[in-house]
């Protein structure tokens, strides 16, 4: 899947700002350094057993978000209290300037690379899409967080089929929350708080990168899955 033109070549993420129209924080629904910076707050009172606070964004594009990101953070001096780390199949990065030493730009694949630490804060913008083994990367993402940390994250639950071609649909959804992952439908996000041993009951056949355009009007990928018996 990974010499694919569609995920290879996939522009989601490619332009996407920290704000604005086309933005993370729109996506997301909130702002990653807002969020960021109340997490310093908060890290205050706490113990923690990190240095920094971490943002790890998986399917980063050019990583022009984290940049921005980095920006915001030196402005107002707290650069040295936060890891930013992108992840991207594509080493298309922006340049990043020598004195933004929190931000880590990553040329890897999700699905085999392995983070450095945990992180309080997990993002993947539209980046699922292109994944053949989606359920795979979500069970090893729920162990990269912080024991309060966040994952938010677009899926679309009609990307991922059973054999017969049929969407996993409900089945899915509850298994997902089963194993304590949030789901939004009708925003097609998922989200989690804290860490888990995530375990699934379904096992992967393949991913199909011909099923067209899905509801961003880009090509995605469909995964497929046999759903196992729990014992």
């Amino acid at each position: 899947m990974e010499s694919s033109a569609v995920v290879v070549n996939s522009t989601m993420n490619r332009e996407r700002q920290l704000s604005g129209v086309n933005s993370y924080t729109r996506e997301l629904g909130f702002n990653p350094v807002e969020w960021l910076i109340g997490r310093i707050r908060h890290s205050h009172a706490v113990e923690r057993k990190q240095p920094t606070i971490g943002w790890l964004d998986l399917c980063c594009g050019t990583g022009r978000c984290l940049r921005q990101a980095a920006d915001v953070l030196a402005r107002d001096g707290l650069d040295q209290l936060v890891t930013i780390v992108g992840v991207d199949l594509v080493d298309f990065f922006d340049p990043v300037p020598v004195q933004h030493t929190a931000l880590q730009l990553t040329c890897a694949s999700i699905t085999s690379w392995s983070p450095p630490r945990r992180f309080d804060l997990i993002t993947c913008v539209h980046g699922l899409h292109y994944i053949g083994d989606k359920l795979a990367v979500l069970t090893r993402i729920a162990g990269w967080l912080v024991e309060d940390g966040q994952l938010s994250a677009d899926l679309d639950l009609n990307s991922i089929r059973l054999a017969d071609g049929r969407p996993a649909g409900r089945r899915l959804a509850t298994a997902l929350r089963g194993a304590g992952f949030t789901i939004d439908t009708r925003r097609r996000r998922i989200g989690r708080n804290g860490p888990g041993v995530v375990s699934l009951p379904y096992t992967y056949l393949g991913a199909d990168d011909r099923a067209g355009p899905n509801y961003t009007g880009q090509p995605a990928v469909h995964s497929y899955y046999t759903e196992t018996r729990r014992p």
